[in-house]
Protein backbone atom coordinates (compact mmCIF):
# COMPACT_ATOMS: atom_id res chain seq x y z
CA UNK A 1 0.00 0.00 0.00
CA UNK A 2 1.27 3.30 -0.79
CA UNK A 3 2.83 5.12 2.46
CA UNK A 4 0.66 8.14 2.16
CA UNK A 5 -2.68 6.05 1.64
CA UNK A 6 -1.79 4.27 4.68
CA UNK A 7 -1.04 7.31 6.69
CA UNK A 8 -4.11 9.65 5.53
CA UNK A 9 -6.13 6.02 6.63
CA UNK A 10 -4.68 6.45 9.87
CA UNK A 11 -5.13 9.85 10.60
CA UNK A 12 -9.32 8.90 9.26
CA UNK A 13 -9.50 6.45 11.73
CA UNK A 14 -9.48 9.16 14.92
CA UNK A 15 -11.02 11.98 12.97
CA UNK A 16 -12.15 14.22 16.82
CA UNK A 17 -7.98 13.43 17.41
CA UNK A 18 -6.82 14.85 14.02
CA UNK A 19 -9.26 17.69 13.83
CA UNK A 20 -8.90 18.69 17.31
CA UNK A 21 -4.73 18.55 16.56
CA UNK A 22 -5.03 20.39 13.37
CA UNK A 23 -7.17 23.15 15.17
CA UNK A 24 -5.09 24.06 18.11
CA UNK A 25 -2.14 24.60 15.76
CA UNK A 26 -3.88 26.29 13.20
CA UNK A 27 -4.88 28.79 15.52
CA UNK A 28 -1.48 29.16 16.83
CA UNK A 29 -0.35 29.58 13.54
CA UNK A 30 -3.12 31.94 12.75
CA UNK A 31 -2.59 34.55 15.78
CA UNK A 32 1.16 34.73 14.89
CA UNK A 33 0.90 35.07 11.12
CA UNK A 34 -1.96 38.00 12.18
CA UNK A 35 1.08 39.58 14.50
CA UNK A 36 3.13 39.15 12.06
CA UNK A 37 1.80 40.69 8.83
CA UNK A 38 0.13 43.75 11.08
CA UNK A 39 3.62 44.48 12.59
CA UNK A 40 5.56 44.43 9.32
CA UNK A 41 2.64 46.37 7.33
CA UNK A 42 2.44 48.44 9.84
CA UNK A 43 6.48 49.17 10.23
CA UNK A 44 6.20 49.59 6.47
CA UNK A 45 3.66 52.51 6.71
CA UNK A 46 5.27 54.31 9.31
CA UNK A 47 8.84 54.29 7.51
CA UNK A 48 7.37 54.87 4.36
CA UNK A 49 5.01 57.73 5.43
CA UNK A 50 8.05 59.21 7.73
CA UNK A 51 10.55 59.58 4.95
CA UNK A 52 12.32 62.60 4.98
CA UNK A 53 11.07 63.52 7.82
CA UNK A 54 13.66 64.76 10.71
CA UNK A 55 11.42 66.90 13.22
CA UNK A 56 7.98 68.09 13.49
CA UNK A 57 7.83 71.79 14.49
CA UNK A 58 3.87 72.46 16.15
CA UNK A 59 2.19 74.26 18.46
CA UNK A 60 2.87 72.84 22.38
CA UNK A 61 1.04 69.83 23.14
CA UNK A 62 1.54 65.97 22.89
CA UNK A 63 4.73 65.29 21.03
CA UNK A 64 2.87 61.99 19.90
CA UNK A 65 -0.02 63.81 18.91
CA UNK A 66 2.53 65.89 16.89
CA UNK A 67 3.58 63.36 14.91
CA UNK A 68 0.11 60.73 14.62
CA UNK A 69 -1.49 64.17 13.33
CA UNK A 70 0.31 65.39 10.82
CA UNK A 71 2.67 62.31 9.23
CA UNK A 72 -0.12 60.22 9.70
CA UNK A 73 -3.03 61.93 9.48
CA UNK A 74 -4.95 60.06 12.36
CA UNK A 75 -5.63 62.63 14.82
CA UNK A 76 -6.05 66.28 15.74
CA UNK A 77 -3.82 69.18 15.50
CA UNK A 78 -1.96 70.54 18.82
CA UNK A 79 -3.17 73.77 17.67
CA UNK A 80 -1.41 76.84 15.19
CA UNK A 81 1.62 79.02 14.77
CA UNK A 82 2.14 82.28 13.59
CA UNK A 83 3.37 82.51 10.52
CA UNK A 84 6.31 84.83 11.05
CA UNK A 85 7.88 82.50 14.19
CA UNK A 86 7.41 78.74 11.05
CA UNK A 87 9.41 81.33 9.03
CA UNK A 88 12.37 81.98 11.46
CA UNK A 89 12.45 77.90 12.00
CA UNK A 90 12.59 77.53 7.88
CA UNK A 91 15.75 79.92 7.56
CA UNK A 92 17.56 78.68 10.33
CA UNK A 93 20.94 77.36 9.00
CA UNK A 94 20.37 73.69 10.60
CA UNK A 95 17.48 73.15 8.42
CA UNK A 96 17.70 71.88 4.83
CA UNK A 97 13.97 72.05 3.79
CA UNK A 98 10.81 73.42 5.59
CA UNK A 99 7.21 72.13 4.73
CA UNK A 100 4.48 73.88 5.97
CA UNK A 101 1.17 72.36 6.53
CA UNK A 102 -2.33 74.12 7.27
CA UNK A 103 -5.16 71.53 8.71
CA UNK A 104 -8.71 72.18 9.98
CA UNK A 105 -10.85 70.79 7.01
CA UNK A 106 -12.50 67.49 6.19
CA UNK A 107 -14.61 66.20 3.24
CA UNK A 108 -16.32 63.04 3.69
CA UNK A 109 -13.66 62.08 6.52
CA UNK A 110 -11.12 63.06 4.39
CA UNK A 111 -8.68 65.65 5.60
CA UNK A 112 -7.66 68.77 3.37
CA UNK A 113 -4.02 69.82 3.98
CA UNK A 114 -2.67 73.42 2.79
CA UNK A 115 0.69 73.09 1.87
CA UNK A 116 3.31 73.49 -0.80
CA UNK A 117 4.72 71.91 -4.16
CA UNK A 118 7.87 70.71 -1.81
CA UNK A 119 5.24 68.21 0.05
CA UNK A 120 4.74 66.96 -3.79
CA UNK A 121 8.78 66.01 -3.88
CA UNK A 122 8.92 64.84 -0.50
CA UNK A 123 6.46 62.09 -1.39
CA UNK A 124 7.00 61.93 -4.97
CA UNK A 125 3.53 61.82 -5.59
CA UNK A 126 2.64 61.28 -9.46
CA UNK A 127 -0.58 63.17 -11.31
CA UNK A 128 -2.91 59.99 -12.73
CA UNK A 129 -5.21 62.51 -14.05
CA UNK A 130 -5.87 66.54 -14.27
CA UNK A 131 -3.08 68.32 -12.51
CA UNK A 132 -1.68 69.79 -9.61
CA UNK A 133 -3.54 72.53 -7.57
CA UNK A 134 -1.78 76.04 -8.35
CA UNK A 135 -4.24 78.78 -7.73
CA UNK A 136 -6.44 79.03 -4.40
CA UNK A 137 -9.82 76.71 -4.14
CA UNK A 138 -8.31 74.41 -6.01
CA UNK A 139 -7.55 70.66 -5.08
CA UNK A 140 -5.80 67.72 -6.09
CA UNK A 141 -7.38 64.03 -4.18
CA UNK A 142 -5.36 61.12 -3.42
CA UNK A 143 -6.63 58.23 -5.29
CA UNK A 144 -8.90 56.44 -2.30
CA UNK A 145 -10.33 59.93 -1.75
CA UNK A 146 -11.92 59.64 -5.77
CA UNK A 147 -12.59 55.93 -5.40
CA UNK A 148 -14.75 56.34 -2.05
CA UNK A 149 -16.11 59.67 -2.87
CA UNK A 150 -16.63 59.54 -6.39
CA UNK A 151 -15.30 63.03 -7.10
CA UNK A 152 -13.95 63.65 -10.70
CA UNK A 153 -12.57 66.49 -12.36
CA UNK A 154 -14.11 69.81 -12.25
CA UNK A 155 -16.44 68.09 -9.73
CA UNK A 156 -17.07 71.37 -6.53
CA UNK A 157 -17.52 70.71 -2.85
CA UNK A 158 -17.58 72.66 0.56
CA UNK A 159 -15.35 71.38 3.36
CA UNK A 160 -16.34 70.50 6.55
CA UNK A 161 -14.42 72.50 9.77
CA UNK A 162 -12.69 69.46 11.97
CA UNK A 163 -12.68 65.92 10.60
CA UNK A 164 -16.50 64.70 11.01
CA UNK A 165 -19.10 65.39 8.26
CA UNK A 166 -21.08 66.66 11.00
CA UNK A 167 -18.69 70.05 11.59
CA UNK A 168 -19.77 73.17 10.10
CA UNK A 169 -20.01 73.69 6.54
CA UNK A 170 -18.27 76.36 4.46
CA UNK A 171 -20.68 76.58 1.96
CA UNK A 172 -19.04 80.25 1.05
CA UNK A 173 -16.58 78.95 -1.11
CA UNK A 174 -16.22 75.86 -2.78
CA UNK A 175 -13.30 73.76 -3.47
CA UNK A 176 -12.53 72.41 -7.04
CA UNK A 177 -10.89 69.50 -8.01
CA UNK A 178 -8.43 69.95 -11.25
CA UNK A 179 -6.28 66.59 -10.17
CA UNK A 180 -6.17 62.97 -8.74
CA UNK A 181 -3.12 61.63 -7.71
CA UNK A 182 -1.46 57.89 -8.63
CA UNK A 183 -1.76 55.40 -5.56
CA UNK A 184 1.15 55.68 -3.63
CA UNK A 185 0.40 53.22 -0.93
CA UNK A 186 1.16 55.56 1.61
CA UNK A 187 -1.34 58.09 3.70
CA UNK A 188 -1.26 60.26 0.41
CA UNK A 189 -3.86 58.06 -0.96
CA UNK A 190 -6.69 59.50 1.49
CA UNK A 191 -5.24 62.96 1.29
CA UNK A 192 -7.10 65.62 -0.01
CA UNK A 193 -4.26 68.91 -0.90
CA UNK A 194 -4.65 72.34 -1.97
CA UNK A 195 -2.84 75.83 -1.04
CA UNK A 196 -2.32 76.71 2.34
CA UNK A 197 -3.65 80.47 0.70
CA UNK A 198 -7.06 78.45 0.48
CA UNK A 199 -7.54 77.30 4.08
CA UNK A 200 -6.81 80.66 5.49
CA UNK A 201 -9.64 81.82 2.63
CA UNK A 202 -12.12 79.56 4.50
CA UNK A 203 -11.05 80.30 7.62
CA UNK A 204 -11.29 84.09 7.36
CA UNK A 205 -14.82 84.43 6.84
CA UNK A 206 -15.39 83.32 10.49
CA UNK A 207 -12.46 85.21 12.06
CA UNK A 208 -10.41 81.74 12.27
CA UNK A 209 -7.52 83.15 10.09
CA UNK A 210 -5.81 84.98 12.70
CA UNK A 211 -6.65 88.58 11.11
CA UNK A 212 -6.28 91.63 14.07
CA UNK A 213 -9.82 92.87 15.16
CA UNK A 214 -11.67 95.10 12.46
CA UNK A 215 -9.54 94.32 10.09
CA UNK A 216 -10.84 92.88 6.57
CA UNK A 217 -9.39 90.13 5.43
CA UNK A 218 -6.86 89.42 3.27
CA UNK A 219 -7.99 87.73 -0.61
CA UNK A 220 -4.71 85.72 -1.52
CA UNK A 221 -6.14 85.18 -4.56
CA UNK A 222 -5.25 88.21 -5.48
CA UNK A 223 -2.44 89.07 -7.37
CA UNK A 224 -0.26 91.35 -4.71
CA UNK A 225 3.55 92.50 -4.87
CA UNK A 226 5.31 91.57 -1.75
CA UNK A 227 8.54 93.36 -0.82
CA UNK A 228 9.91 90.24 1.53
CA UNK A 229 7.78 87.21 0.45
CA UNK A 230 7.70 84.46 3.08
CA UNK A 231 9.87 81.36 1.99
CA UNK A 232 6.87 79.38 3.18
CA UNK A 233 4.20 81.21 1.62
CA UNK A 234 5.28 83.61 -1.15
CA UNK A 235 2.09 85.19 -1.19
CA UNK A 236 2.14 87.23 2.01
CA UNK A 237 5.22 88.46 3.73
CA UNK A 238 7.86 86.55 5.51
CA UNK A 239 7.38 89.09 8.92
CA UNK A 240 3.09 88.35 8.62
CA UNK A 241 1.76 87.76 12.35
CA UNK A 242 -1.84 87.59 11.19
CA UNK A 243 -1.64 84.58 9.41
CA UNK A 244 -1.06 80.96 11.41
CA UNK A 245 0.14 77.41 9.98
CA UNK A 246 -0.45 74.05 11.50
CA UNK A 247 3.02 72.49 11.41
CA UNK A 248 6.17 72.74 9.73
CA UNK A 249 7.82 68.85 8.33
CA UNK A 250 11.82 69.36 8.74
CA UNK A 251 14.58 67.75 7.30
CA UNK A 252 18.21 68.95 8.79
CA UNK A 253 21.17 70.19 6.66
CA UNK A 254 23.43 68.09 8.55
CA UNK A 255 23.33 65.40 11.37
CA UNK A 256 23.94 68.76 13.87
CA UNK A 257 20.63 69.50 13.53
CA UNK A 258 18.96 66.34 15.75
CA UNK A 259 21.30 67.79 18.57
CA UNK A 260 20.20 71.40 18.45
CA UNK A 261 17.32 72.41 16.65
CA UNK A 262 14.59 70.00 19.02
CA UNK A 263 16.43 71.79 21.92
CA UNK A 264 15.91 75.28 19.82
CA UNK A 265 13.04 75.03 19.26
CA UNK A 266 11.19 73.57 22.58
CA UNK A 267 12.65 76.73 24.25
CA UNK A 268 10.58 79.08 22.30
CA UNK A 269 7.38 79.70 24.52
CA UNK A 270 4.70 78.64 21.95
CA UNK A 271 6.48 75.73 20.04
CA UNK A 272 7.25 72.09 20.40
CA UNK A 273 9.31 70.02 18.26
CA UNK A 274 9.06 66.29 17.77
CA UNK A 275 11.20 63.47 16.00
CA UNK A 276 9.31 60.84 14.49
CA UNK A 277 11.83 58.64 14.92
CA UNK A 278 11.71 58.84 18.78
CA UNK A 279 7.82 58.88 18.80
CA UNK A 280 7.18 55.80 16.51
CA UNK A 281 9.97 53.81 18.50
CA UNK A 282 7.97 54.93 21.73
CA UNK A 283 4.29 53.92 19.72
CA UNK A 284 5.97 50.47 19.13
CA UNK A 285 7.26 50.36 22.64
CA UNK A 286 3.70 50.56 23.31
CA UNK A 287 2.17 48.34 21.06
CA UNK A 288 4.64 45.88 21.87
CA UNK A 289 3.66 44.88 25.71
CA UNK A 290 0.03 43.67 24.02
CA UNK A 291 2.01 42.14 21.00
CA UNK A 292 4.17 40.25 23.39
CA UNK A 293 0.89 38.71 25.21
CA UNK A 294 -0.85 37.10 22.18
CA UNK A 295 2.72 36.31 20.77
CA UNK A 296 2.96 34.22 23.77
CA UNK A 297 -0.24 32.88 23.67
CA UNK A 298 -0.20 31.60 20.37
CA UNK A 299 3.37 29.82 21.37
CA UNK A 300 1.54 28.02 24.05
CA UNK A 301 -1.43 27.05 21.47
CA UNK A 302 1.57 26.04 19.34
CA UNK A 303 3.02 24.17 22.88
CA UNK A 304 -0.32 22.26 23.87
CA UNK A 305 -1.17 21.33 19.85
CA UNK A 306 2.84 19.90 19.55
CA UNK A 307 2.28 17.85 22.74
CA UNK A 308 -1.37 16.74 22.12
CA UNK A 309 0.11 15.22 18.65
CA UNK A 310 2.69 13.78 20.65
CA UNK A 311 0.26 11.80 22.92
CA UNK A 312 -1.85 10.70 20.09
CA UNK A 313 1.11 9.32 17.86
CA UNK A 314 2.35 7.63 21.23
CA UNK A 315 -1.19 6.17 21.63
CA UNK A 316 -1.80 5.22 18.24
CA UNK A 317 1.21 3.48 18.72
CA UNK A 318 0.06 0.96 21.17
CA UNK A 319 -2.99 0.16 19.20
CA UNK A 320 -1.27 -0.27 15.58
CA UNK A 321 1.85 -2.56 16.70
CA UNK A 322 -0.12 -5.35 15.65
CA UNK A 323 -0.68 -3.61 12.24
CA UNK A 324 3.01 -2.80 12.09
CA UNK A 325 3.99 -6.38 12.83
CA UNK A 326 1.71 -7.71 10.10
CA UNK A 327 3.83 -5.03 7.83
CA UNK A 328 7.16 -6.11 8.82
CA UNK A 329 5.65 -9.94 8.36
CA UNK A 330 5.31 -8.80 4.90
CA UNK A 331 8.58 -7.73 4.14
CA UNK A 332 8.12 -3.63 5.17
CA UNK A 333 11.51 -2.88 6.77
CA UNK A 334 12.08 -0.94 10.15
CA UNK A 335 12.75 1.67 8.16
CA UNK A 336 9.56 2.35 6.33
CA UNK A 337 7.94 1.92 9.48
CA UNK A 338 9.85 4.42 11.19
CA UNK A 339 9.04 7.04 8.52
CA UNK A 340 5.08 6.21 8.35
CA UNK A 341 5.37 7.58 11.76
CA UNK A 342 7.33 10.42 11.28
CA UNK A 343 5.19 10.98 7.87
CA UNK A 344 1.92 11.20 9.76
CA UNK A 345 3.60 13.97 12.36
CA UNK A 346 4.69 15.97 9.36
CA UNK A 347 1.91 16.13 7.53
CA UNK A 348 -0.63 16.75 10.88
CA UNK A 349 2.09 19.91 11.64
CA UNK A 350 2.18 21.12 8.02
CA UNK A 351 -1.59 20.74 7.47
CA UNK A 352 -2.21 23.01 10.50
CA UNK A 353 0.38 25.55 9.63
CA UNK A 354 -1.04 26.13 6.21
CA UNK A 355 -4.54 26.48 7.50
CA UNK A 356 -3.39 28.47 10.44
CA UNK A 357 -1.33 30.88 7.68
CA UNK A 358 -4.43 31.07 5.59
CA UNK A 359 -6.96 31.81 8.22
CA UNK A 360 -4.40 35.07 9.34
CA UNK A 361 -4.45 36.33 6.16
CA UNK A 362 -7.82 35.91 6.04
CA UNK A 363 -8.73 37.38 9.06
CA UNK A 364 -6.58 40.59 7.89
CA UNK A 365 -8.82 40.30 4.83
CA UNK A 366 -11.93 40.64 6.68
CA UNK A 367 -10.66 43.53 8.84
CA UNK A 368 -9.81 45.61 5.61
CA UNK A 369 -12.89 44.89 3.89
CA UNK A 370 -14.86 45.75 7.11
CA UNK A 371 -13.05 48.72 9.03
CA UNK A 372 -12.64 51.72 6.80
CA UNK A 373 -9.44 52.97 9.02
CA UNK A 374 -7.50 50.20 7.93
CA UNK A 375 -8.43 50.57 4.41
CA UNK A 376 -6.81 53.81 4.36
CA UNK A 377 -3.65 52.65 5.75
CA UNK A 378 -2.96 50.67 2.52
CA UNK A 379 -2.81 47.27 4.44
CA UNK A 380 -3.09 44.40 2.16
CA UNK A 381 -4.12 40.14 3.11
CA UNK A 382 -2.45 39.20 -0.16
CA UNK A 383 1.66 40.00 1.24
CA UNK A 384 3.56 36.70 1.92
CA UNK A 385 6.48 37.32 4.30
CA UNK A 386 9.73 35.56 4.50
CA UNK A 387 8.74 34.70 8.09
CA UNK A 388 5.44 32.93 6.55
CA UNK A 389 8.27 30.16 5.13
CA UNK A 390 10.60 30.29 8.32
CA UNK A 391 6.68 29.18 10.02
CA UNK A 392 6.18 25.85 7.38
CA UNK A 393 9.82 24.67 8.09
CA UNK A 394 9.44 25.02 11.60
CA UNK A 395 5.99 22.84 11.29
CA UNK A 396 8.32 19.79 9.56
CA UNK A 397 10.84 20.46 12.37
CA UNK A 398 8.21 20.48 15.09
CA UNK A 399 6.23 17.50 13.59
CA UNK A 400 9.89 15.58 13.18
CA UNK A 401 10.49 16.32 16.89
CA UNK A 402 6.88 15.18 17.92
CA UNK A 403 7.80 11.69 16.44
CA UNK A 404 10.93 10.90 17.41
CA UNK A 405 10.17 8.79 20.27
CA UNK A 406 6.72 7.15 18.40
CA UNK A 407 8.85 6.11 15.49
CA UNK A 408 11.61 4.44 17.87
CA UNK A 409 9.35 2.53 19.70
CA UNK A 410 7.65 1.47 16.04
CA UNK A 411 11.54 0.80 14.89
CA UNK A 412 11.66 -1.21 17.80
CA UNK A 413 8.92 -3.52 17.41
CA UNK A 414 9.33 -7.40 17.96
CA UNK A 415 7.45 -8.76 15.23
CA UNK A 416 7.39 -12.49 16.61
CA UNK A 417 6.24 -11.17 20.33
CA UNK A 418 3.45 -8.92 19.10
CA UNK A 419 2.40 -11.81 17.00
CA UNK A 420 2.69 -14.51 19.75
CA UNK A 421 0.11 -11.92 21.84
CA UNK A 422 -2.16 -11.67 19.53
Amino acid sequence: MNLFVLVWNYLKAKPLNTVLNLILLALGIAVITLLLVFNNQLQSNITKNGRGIDLVVGAKGSPMQLILCNIFHVDFPTGNIKLNEAEKIAKNRLVKQAIPLALGDSYAGYRIVGTNKDYVQLYDLKINSGKFWSKPLEVTIGSYVAQTTGLKLGDTFASSHGMTEGGHSHDEHLFTVVGILEPSASVTDNLIFTSIESVWIMHEEHGEGGEEEGEEPHHHHDTVSIANPSKLVSSVSANDSTHEVTSLLIEYRSPMGAVQMPRFVNAQSTLQAASPAFETARLFSILGVGVDVLMGFAYLLIFISALSIFIALYNSLKERRYDLAIMRSMGASRFKILITVFTESIWLTLAGSIIGILVGHAVIYALIAFLPELQKTGFSAFIIYQEEWILLAGSLLLGCVCAILPAWQAYKTNISEVLAKN
